[in-house]
């Protein structure tokens, strides 16, 4: 009987486990999900208008700190490979009247902003974790996921990650 019980065990173990690895993989590998919304500036941004670029789509808030912290890095990759077919979104999970300060951290960033709550379809869906950055390749699939208890966003995480997408072998303009 302790047999039968200790196999089911570990039975049920291996299961539970296969599927929270089933899940956190769910979306790399896949087509990117749909993302359309209008950026603070007005400007539309359609993620599959970008196919043939690779695109970086980071979920943030003003009050998340290791979002915060990681926006300087982001912002410097996006200035050093923009030229080279990247793409990139801040989608802020900030509410409604939080707007203004939205703004405000925009206003020192390079790339587009905009806000979840202004998204026509967001087939990502809600962020389970802030920060969450997805980085789309350019024949449309989700090629990484950096989230905090995962990958962390860094000058050096980017580099390892996005730079071989974009085709550069990354010594030429990594740059710091």
């Amino acid at each position: 009987m302790r047999t039968f019980a200790v196999v089911t065990l570990v039975a049920v173990i291996a299961a539970i486990t296969v599927s929270l690895n089933a899940l956190a993989s769910d979306t790399v590998g896949q087509p990117a999900p749909a993302l359309v919304v209008q950026e603070l500036n007005g400007q539309p941004f359609d993620l599959s208008a970008d196919r043939g670029k690779v695109v970086i789509v980071n979920f943030w808030a003003t009050w998340c700190s290791p979002c915060r912290k990681e926006m300087p890095a982001l912002d410097a990759f996006y200035k050093r490979y923009h030229s080279d077919g990247l793409e990139m979104i801040g989608i802020s999970a900030d509410s409604k009247h939080d707007r203004s300060d939205v703004k405000e951290v925009a206003q020192s960033l390079s790339y587009p902003v905009a806000m979840l709550n202004d998204a026509e379809t967001n087939d990502f869906g809600d962020p389970d974790d802030l920060p969450t950055t997805w980085v789309i390749g350019r024949d449309g699939i989700v090629r990484a996921e950096f989230t905090p208890d995962k990958i962390l966003v860094t000058a050096k995480s980017l580099d390892d990650v996005v730079v071989p997408l974009l085709g550069k072998s990354g010594a030429s303009k990594s740059g710091g």
